[in-house]
Parts: structure tokens; C-alpha cells; sequence
């Protein structure tokens, strides 16, 4: 079972960023797991799913939104480092 949200946008909004509808509900869904996952909240997997994409493709575009694939804090690194 999925559950669903709506957003109410002005449809100027599609014209100010020269985007479809699609287009602009796909980047939403995508900004919405990225942050999710920036945050903590949510998995790469799960976030992928939420942006109905796949967990490489997901992963392979956090880039474009200045988001690293492996978000540690510094003692978690730092864990890292002496175990490496």
C-alpha cells in the first residue's frame, strides 16, 4: 500500500523553471528523498524508493545536490580511520 501527498504549486511556478510537470514532480520527489536521507531519516534505499529511482542511480546523483553517498559524523570517521 502507498500512501500519497499533494503539493498545491502555482502553475507559474512551471514557467519560471522552464520545467514540465513531470519533470518538476520528479525533481521534487527527488529533493524530498534527498534530504530525507541528507538528515538521517531515511536509508539510500528507502530514499531511492520514495524518488522512484534506483538505489546506483540515486546514490550516483547526491552529487548535484552537495550530498556525500556516506555521511559519518567525526567520531564515527574517526572510528574509521584507526579500524582501516
Amino acid at each position: 500500500m502507498n500512501a500519497e501527498i499533494v503539493i498545491n504549486y502555482p502553475e507559474s511556478l512551471l514557467d519560471v523553471l522552464q520545467e514540465s510537470k513531470q519533470d518538476f514532480e520528479k525533481e521534487a520527489r527527488m529533493s524530498l528523498g534527498v534530504k530525507l536521507f541528507e538528515l538521517g531519516r531515511l536509508s539510500s534505499g528507502m530514499a531511492a524508493q520514495l524518488a522512484g529511482v534506483t538505489r546506483t542511480f540515486f546514490l550516483l546523483n547526491l552529487s548535484r545536490y552537495n550530498v556525500p553517498m556516506i555521511l559519518l559524523d567525526r567520531d564515527e570517521m574517526e572510528h574509521d580511520i584507526e579500524n582501516a
